[in-house]
């Protein structure tokens, strides 16, 4: 099975109003809590990279928002751990908002990134890296929730529950 290449996703490209509608409503209260119950928890996020693997890829292009499945190793016990995620590009690198909808604490694929860097995204190898400069930081966080405005409602909850959301770069290797 041949994988798509990964699409370009520049957070300042244009949008027209279907998308502009379809990401306000993902980032409404609604679609937020939607998102950290249970039910969508075990559901969508485990789902979501099988079939965007088992179709190589195609699936993406079915979500109104940029997405693709990362692949990291576990740090506990060394397996893959394989988890669909939202991203936009910074030049030739990926950016990944670890978001996990505001909750109280990073997501396991963020922790296994930080554990061992050499991850898969898209089917492709990376070295994964914290950003830890408060500017690069800033700026990428103004890109970040031009590409995907619900990390504007992610980012508040996150702070209401004494976290700070990091962000992820993928450099291709």
């Amino acid at each position: 099975m041949s994988y798509r290449s990964l699409p370009y996703v520049d957070p300042g490209a244009a949008r027209g109003p279907l998308q502009r509608s379809t990401m306000r409503l993902l980032g409404s209260r609604v679609m937020v809590a939607l998102e950290r119950s249970l039910p969508f928890r075990l559901v969508a996020w485990r789902l979501t990279p099988r079939l965007l693997r088992l179709s190589g890829g195609r699936v993406a292009s079915l979500l109104p928002f940029p997405a693709d499945v990362l692949e990291t190793r576990d740090a506990r016990d060394g397996r893959p751990h394989r988890r669909a995620v939202v991203y936009f590009h910074d030049g030739d690198r990926v950016t990944l908002i670890p978001s996990r909808a505001g909750m109280a604490a990073d997501p396991f694929w963020f922790q296994n990134a930080l554990a061992d860097p050499a991850v898969r995204f898209g089917e492709r190898p990376y070295r994964a890296e914290a950003v830890e400069d408060p500017e690069a930081q800033a700026r990428l966080w103004r890109l970040a929730e031009a590409a995907y405005p619900p990390n504007v409602t992610h980012r508040q909850d996150a702070a209401r529950r004494g976290r700070t959301i990091p962000i992820l770069q993928l450099t291709p290797r």
